[in-house]
């Protein structure tokens, strides 16, 4: 895997490498996105903070908001697959979203890029609601991920602010502990605020990641909608995403 782009500041240092068309940024020796444009999988993570949209009922996507863009993986996939959705996405690092524009083709014309810490950003906003709010806010700690704001009741009844009725929050949470230890499970009260909820997770990667829906939504949806997806339905059929999908009661 070559390096073909680097930048050090302070005592961060990102990395650009290739394998073949493929791109993968890495900050701090941490592999935060990978991107490849010839296909409909990224091969990642990154395709489980996709799918969930495949849980809503077709044409009922319009507004996303990403929360932590990385290279900017899940909005190239978003934007393959839900084009006429207008997509905001918030990152706290500069160089995160240089190489999103520079290095992973998301382009601010397409895309409402904001450099801003996403606390504040959401505290702050006053627009429309979303209909899928993505929380994937990670940074490191001695070379391994950790999420960058703990995912309390108070964090999430803010991101419900900003959710419509019907709109669905995608988080990703480092293990399976990682969530239950979450505002979802120690709030009642949060968790009464949601009526579907579902986990998505590859065997390859320790991350689960959670669709936490306002209105039911059900696995069969999912399925149903991808294998109507020309491009995913296909890849999906080879064996390219073996994901897994739970239904949390």
């Amino acid at each position: 895997m070559a390096v073909i782009w680097q930048k050090i500041t302070g005592n961060t240092r990102y990395e650009v490498r290739s394998a073949g068309r493929t791109r993968r940024l890495y900050t701090n020796g941490v592999f935060h996105s990978q991107y490849h444009p010839g296909r409909a999988l990224s091969g990642g993570i990154w395709d489980l903070l996709m799918l969930p949209a495949f849980l809503m009922e077709p044409g009922k996507l319009k507004r996303v908001l990403v929360l932590g863009v990385g290279g900017g993986a899940v909005i190239k996939l978003l934007q393959a697959s839900f084009a006429d959705s207008q997509i905001t996405a918030v990152d706290l690092d500069p160089v995160h979203l240089q190489i999103a524009t520079e290095h992973f083709g998301v382009s601010p014309a397409t895309v409402s890029l904001h450099c801003a810490d996403a606390r504040q950003w959401v505290k702050d906003y006053r627009g429309a609601a979303f209909d899928m709010i993505i929380e994937d806010l990670f940074t490191d700690i001695n070379g391994e991920p950790e999420r960058a704001l703990a995912a309390t009741s108070g964090w999430i009844n803010q991101l419900l602010r900003h959710l419509n009725r019907e709109g669905m929050l995608v988080m990703n949470f480092i293990g399976r502990q990682s969530f239950t230890g979450s505002g979802y499970f120690t709030n009642k009260r949060t968790r009464s605020r949601f009526r579907s909820v579902y986990s998505l997770q590859l065997q390859q990667y320790e991350n689960l990641i959670v669709a936490l829906s306002r209105k039911p939504v059900s696995a069969w949806t999912l399925r149903s909608n991808l294998n109507r997806d020309p491009g995913l339905g296909a890849a999906i059929r080879r064996g390219l995403l073996p994901y897994r999908i739970s239904k949390i009661a």
